[in-house]
């Protein structure tokens, strides 16, 4: 096996820095490819394009229907040996941009910088993670690893579809490598990532005209009043618990006393051991005015991903292939969530191997362009990593 050292890793970054325009010419045609979340027609062509580099490479596609979503793809290279260990890379196609965007928002390159929606977060990270693997291919190093490809179609809106593909995958992979975004200016990779909790809390009162017989109804919205209040009293800053009260849905009209009101709720949380505490509690609110009922439903739905040994594992290597490529890394917790989370529960996970930028769902999204080869080649070093024992 090839070991990585110093000259190996700046053949690696060379021959990345050489394929630094098809990357870019690669990321503008992903970019214009408009695929938000909630419109699963739009996401095959996506999938085909990167479906047509891996199949250059050797990778057989394998296309999975999803039922709301515009389901997912599994890439494994057709000539590899049935008990070889695997490392997984994993990424989504969808957007959180709606249709259209393109026209406010066109594919350009400006002052060193790609912008478009869904360059950032996340079309940049799988270009980059394809000519990761196309790289060691072409220089003739084989990975101790076979690199397996999963992209899915619904992670911005939960990963609802695809998660049970994704555990699946991580109980027999060796590690999984997350080609989500970089965290800040400096590219931070991801060891932390909070889990994500959705409730919702429905209070039911009774309705009454509120200038004849204000005394007959039961106001929903005065015991919501309540239940936000305990809500944010579950707020933890030391321990990384948030509790927020996001949207309120309630009343019919100012005259009449409001039978029902319903409150949408984000919970974020560090470890497996706040999670199942915060659920116990949000369930366990009790109604304060006489007379309202509790309708309380939802969970922790994306676990959180913790440092665990392993995950520190590959920080450790992506600080030593870092060293050899001459680039400076940091690692940081992250407050939002990604698929990551779920590998993390069954095998070592580094997540923020994607794109250097700035901009994740909002107007000014962006990539760095020089950064594209040299996160590829990080990767690239990654994969050449040997398997922990």
């Amino acid at each position: 096996m090839t070991e990585i050292n110093k000259a190996v890793a700046a053949s690696i970054l060379s021959h990345s820095f050489e394929r630094q325009a098809d990357m870019l010419s690669m990321l503008k045609n992903a970019v214009s490819i408009e695929s938000p979340s909630q419109l699963p027609n739009t996401q095959r062509p996506v999938f085909e394009l990167f479906s047509s580099m891996l199949e250059s490479m050797g990778y057989r596609c394998r296309f999975l229907s999803g039922k709301d979503s515009g389901g997912q793809m599994l890439a494994i290279p057709c000539n590899r040996k049935k008990q070889q260990p695997q490392q997984l890379i994993l990424g989504h196609v969808d957007t959180v941009w709606p249709l259209g965007t393109l026209e406010t928002m066109p594919v350009e390159s400006r002052q060193g910088c790609l912008h478009g929606p869904g360059s950032y977060d996340m079309k940049a990270g799988l270009v980059q993670a394809v000519f990761a693997v196309q790289t060691l291919r072409e220089l003739g190093m084989t990975p101790p690893l076979t690199p397996i490809f999963f992209m899915n179609s619904d992670e911005e809106i939960g990963s609802h579809e695809s998660a049970s593909q994704i555990e699946r995958l991580a109980r027999v992979v060796n590690r999984t490598f997350v080609v989500e975004p970089s965290l800040g200016p400096r590219g931070k990779l991801k060891t932390q990532r909070k889990g994500v909790g959705r409730f919702q809390i429905t209070v039911h009162g009774r309705a009454a005209h509120a200038g004849l017989d204000p005394e007959k109804g039961i106001s929903a919205i005065h015991e919501i009043s309540h239940v936000i209040q305990k809500l944010f009293t579950m707020n933890d800053a030391t321990s990384g618990t948030s509790v927020n009260v996001g949207v309120i849905h309630g009343g019919m009209r100012p005259n009449v006393i409001a039978p029902e009101c319903r409150v949408e709720i984000d919970v974020r949380v560090t470890t497996q051991q706040e999670a199942r505490q915060i659920e116990k509690e949000i369930h366990a609110i009790h109604p304060t005015v006489e007379g309202t009922r509790l309708e309380i439903q939802g969970r922790i739905e994306r676990p959180p991903m913790e440092s665990t040994p392993g995950n520190q594992k590959l920080w450790q290597d992506a600080r030593v292939a870092a060293e050899q490529l001459g680039i400076e890394i940091e690692n940081a917790a992250a407050g939002g969530g990604s698929d990551g989370n779920w590998t993390s529960q069954y095998c070592p996970t580094l997540d923020g191997l994607g794109a250097v930028g700035d901009g994740a769902h909002a107007v000014h999204e962006h990539v760095v362009e020089n950064k594209l080869p040299e996160r590829s080649a990080l990767l690239a070093c990654l994969l050449m990593t040997p398997a922990v024992p």
